[in-house]
């Protein structure tokens, strides 16, 4: 049970309902498929890799594959924060938004000076190595997931009870997503980053009793609470908001709004924003200091990373990479700013953070059936049934998934297919494969030497 509900608590979040809501009865389709394809094999082949080989996805890969493939996972891990922050960020300044002024949701240059402002102040608050900052994260699930994503379950069951129609229709002929050609197949790919992270979990499978039995078990029951706070708010949301007129920053906040005003206490709406961007910035601190910790350590032991980026300040942290990280994190806020349309940048920074994740996922389930071949008697804390095939379906659908974010959504019939290529192209494969190319083939000896 408490496995079960640190896992949830690490995946399960309000964030990407209103993305899903624009689908209304079909966002049950679109978030089963992907937990079953995706979040199932992650967690049980994760598990079966943890039990086995203590230091996380680097130690898995570099001894399943070979150490530059183990490079490029870790990479992957830390690099998709830099786009993960500014999607995070962007939520948070559409949420402020309603607490001061509701117009300023769509506005380009308060999301950037919000990103800006909230991602400088995480990186001052953590490069001076503040303690108890982890216990943010179980807060946050119950103050910025758990009650309002109940509340609003309630207010719009309610809405729907007192008589109102419901802005989606609920029936079912709406059951799957309507057919527009590939195109509609592209917001699948956002439920794989609203999944990502189960890796992180699967290092407490050591601490079951009986691993075989109960981490199956806990993964299951974890499956169903996230698929339960995932569904159900986006359910809510398209009863209250019409799908052409919801915003995917800032959906959460207009559902809210709405159900508010048609019950006469839009009073609520700033308290409710409050809490929503304490637990988004919350879950922002427990993050930031996180990966790039990981990355820092592999690189000091083998000499992956210049000198200057594997310096610690004072506090023992690694200061250099945050701020190198931050002042990458502040040319992508500016894009909000050039963007003409708030939610096509969410959408387009959401689409790279997953892109770069799932490239260290296509590492690590090729790795973990390596593994099994190479050292099939290794000792094993916990053995996933079925293994290649479970890697085979990840792999899969993590690949089908990369490939379909090149691909524009149907929601952006207007803009240039041409530019939207340039920057998720550019971004997902420049930042998850270029760039860690370059860090390795101009390495020096005297980088690992230096950092000893």
């Amino acid at each position: 049970m408490a496995l079960a509900l640190m896992t949830t608590s690490s995946v399960a979040s309000l964030r990407p309902s209103p993305t899903m809501a624009v689908y209304g009865l079909a966002s049950i389709f679109l978030y089963v498929v992907p937990a079953i394809v995706f979040l199932l094999p992650t967690a049980l082949v994760s598990a079966e890799l943890a039990s086995g080989w203590e230091g996380g996805v680097y130690k898995w890969v570099s001894e399943g594959i070979s150490k530059p493939a183990g490079f490029l996972a870790v990479w992957c891990q830390f690099a998709m924060t830099i786009f993960y922050y500014p999607s995070l960020l962007g939520f948070v300044a559409s949420t402020l938004a309603y607490v001061i002024n509701p117009d300023l949701a769509s506005s380009g240059v308060w999301t950037a000076i919000v990103i800006m402002v909230c991602y400088w102040t995480g990186v001052w608050v953590s490069s001076r190595g503040t303690s108890g900052v982890a216990g943010l994260a179980s807060g946050g699930l119950i103050i910025g997931t758990l009650i309002p994503g109940t509340l609003l379950v309630v207010l719009g069951a309610v809405f729907l009870g007192q008589g109102n129609e419901s802005a989606a229709p609920m029936t079912a002929d709406h059951l799957l997503p309507a057919w527009a050609g590939l195109s509609s197949l592209v917001l699948i790919v956002n439920n794989f980053l609203s999944y990502s992270g189960m890796e992180m979990n699967a290092v407490h499978v050591g601490s079951l009793k009986k691993p075989g039995r109960e981490f199956p078990r806990a993964m299951f029951l974890a499956m169903g609470l996230v698929l339960l706070i995932f569904i159900l708010p986006a359910l809510a949301i398209s009863w209250i908001v019409p799908a052409e007129q919801l915003s995917l920053t800032a959906g959460v906040m207009q559902a809210f709004d709405a159900v508010f005003a048609a019950f006469g206490s839009q009073w609520l709406t700033p308290i409710l924003g409050v809490m929503l961007v304490a637990a988004s910035l919350g879950g922002m601190l427990t993050w930031l200091a996180g990966p790039s910790k990981g990355l820092l350590l592999i690189s000091r032991q083998e000499g992956y990373l210049p000198p200057y980026l594997q310096k610690l300040n004072k506090h023992g942290v690694q200061q250099n990479i945050l701020v190198v990280q931050g002042l990458v994190t502040t040319v992508i806020a500016l894009a909000y700013a050039f963007i003409p349309d708030v939610s096509s940048a969410y959408w387009i920074f959401s689409v790279i953070t997953t892109q770069v994740y799932l490239i260290m996922y296509l590492l690590m389930f090729v790795a973990a059936i390596r593994l099994r071949r190479k050292h099939p008697d290794h000792p094993r804390g916990y053995r996933a049934p079925m293994l290649t095939g479970l890697c085979g379906v990840g792999f899969a659908a993590s690949l089908a998934a990369l490939l379909i974010g090149f691909v524009p959504p149907s929601q952006f019939g207007a803009g240039s297919v041409g530019v939207y290529l340039a920057i998720v192209a550019g971004g997902a494969l420049g930042l998850g494969l270029l760039v860690p190319y370059l860090f390795y083939r101009l390495r020096k000896p005297s980088w690992k030497e230096t950092a000893a």
